[in-house]
């Protein structure tokens, strides 16, 4: 199956349709912690290194332990690209059931039109501060090693 392109307010109705569906916010430990979607967990793709944004060299490793390759699974950062970006390789380590949200949580551009595309946050879907056990990274990662 293909990398589906969804926008925010389609993540939400399939959130809302599939309780199984997990949203996989790949946005820095920081921009998480200041708002993320309710009920979204923190893989980062990238982290805040000496250098700007530097990739996470454990993604892969984390995902495969946290996210069952079974469910649907919802992935969003900023505006799309992150997301984008973290969607091809779980598609090439197997996952299948795969929806890339373009606009994010801040809002993009739609891929197909480049029409711009209000994010998460602008559209008033639900917002959460929670960083606690089984949504920050620091709790998911230990799951990873």
């Amino acid at each position: 199956m293909s990398i589906q392109q969804i926008n925010p307010e389609e993540a939400k109705a399939l959130l809302d349709s599939e309780p199984e569906a997990v949203y996989v916010d790949v946005r820095s430990i920081p921009e998480f912690t200041a708002g993320h979607p309710a009920g979204a967990i923190n893989i980062p793709i990238m982290h805040k290194g000496s250098y700007g944004m530097e990739p996470n060299s454990d993604f892969n490793k984390v995902a495969a332990a946290v996210l069952p390759k079974d469910k649907k699974l919802v992935v969003g950062c900023q505006a799309g690209g992150r997301s984008q970006k973290a969607c091809d390789i779980l598609s090439q380590q197997g996952y299948t059931n795969l929806y890339n949200v373009y606009g994010g949580f801040g809002g993009g551009r739609n891929p197909e039109t480049g029409e711009p595309q209000p994010g998460w946050k602008d559209l008033g879907l639900p917002v959460s501060e929670d960083n606690g056990e089984g949504v920050s990274y620091a709790s998911l990662s230990g799951k990873g090693k």
